[in-house]
């Protein structure tokens, strides 16, 4: 297995990437090589004090901007590591790639170099949530902010197959983000994909509220990618607030100092548990190929953990099972005609 790491991407690149990529291969017999994609003359003095027969350097001298525009930028750097990267993956010589580096640039190379799966509409962003239960998924996250209904019944599909061969669920249940429980509540897209959902095969148990989704009451949390973008910045922002308020809480006097040492391991865990770099690495789906993205500000255990999705997607080889789903259910559910 070969996985490709954008080593330029991020807000910390190429320091944390590298970092991330040395974690990654240093844990336990690894089963997977690496190929740093960036600029060798930053990435090469990173490397110097380390070796390894799995680890190897594909020169990419240019790089896009975190707030560069995505399809300028493409065309303007044709060795860009984005680019380059992908482009390893289209001819074979690279089972997935990684990424930190600008969202919507890597969206868009990997739509231009690799295409979508056969039938499928929208490729869709995909992110964990912790939750009180087991973590859930959550997708879109930002790919698509305008959706048709049977969008949404793809995006479920997908989302079905990652929660059952990557998180081991059997019948993953499926819920449609609405402001209310009831099948009538929301808006025309989320009335009108609850009808095509209920029709669809999946294990569909109805609409659920915000406030159900970090409770852990689905597996998979289908929505348009403006209301999950949102609700991953409000869970990250909240996520924050929390520790924030926590830290301030412990060290406002003595008393309170003392109390902090005393619940220090359960403070550890809740820490743990609220972590995005636990959690790093937003998937995208629908694509014939595998991009994993990575938190622009994730630390070295973030990217590790993003490449660690990356290799768990292709031993259980994602792309094809999504493609063989779309055939085994219900096709007018997820049809281009589903919304006419």
């Amino acid at each position: 297995m070969r996985i490709a790491v954008d080593a330029m991407g991020g807000d910390h690149a190429p320091d944390r990437p590298v970092a991330g990529v040395l974690a990654a291969l240093g844990e336990p017999a690894p089963d997977f090589e690496i190929v740093l994609v960036g600029d060798e003359s930053r990435l090469n003095p990173l490397l110097s004090r380390h070796s390894s027969d799995r680890l190897s350097v594909l020169h990419a001298p240019e790089a896009i901007g975190m707030d560069e525009s995505p399809a300028s930028a493409l065309r303007r750097k044709k060795s860009s590591s984005i680019a380059v990267g992908m482009d390893l993956q289209k001819r074979g010589l690279a089972d997935a790639f990684v990424s930190a580096g600008n969202t919507g640039a890597v969206m868009a190379a990997a739509l231009t170099t690799l295409g979508r799966i056969e039938g499928l509409s929208r490729p869709a962003i995909m992110v964990v949530f912790p939750t009180q239960a087991d973590p859930c998924l959550v997708l879109d996250a930002g790919a698509n902010s305008e959706c048709k209904p049977q969008h949404l019944a793809q995006f479920a599909l997908m989302g079905h197959v990652y929660a059952a061969e990557i998180l081991g669920r059997a019948r993953p249940r499926i819920g449609l983000l609405s402001i209310g429980e009831e099948a009538g509540k929301g808006n025309d897209l989320t009335v009108a994909a609850h009808g095509l959902l209920s029709e669809s095969g999946l294990n569909f148990v109805g609409n659920v509220e915000g406030r159900d989704v970090l409770r852990g009451a689905v597996d998979v949390v289908v929505t348009d990618g403006f209301s999950g973008n949102i609700a991953l910045k409000t869970a990250e922002g909240t996520a924050r607030f929390v520790t924030d308020l926590l830290r301030r809480a412990f060290t406002s006097s003595f008393r309170s100092k003392a109390g902090f040492a005393l619940s220090r391991p359960a403070l550890n865990l809740l820490k743990t548990h609220l972590d995005p770099n636990n959690h790093n690495g937003a998937v995208f789906l629908g694509l014939n190929g595998l991009v994993v993205k990575s938190h622009g500000g994730a630390n070295y255990k973030g990217v590790a953990n993003a490449i660690a999705v990356a290799a768990s997607m292709v031993r259980n080889d994602i792309t094809r099972k999504i493609g063989e789903d779309l055939d085994n259910f219900r096709a007018h559910a997820f049809s281009d005609e589903a919304a006419e």
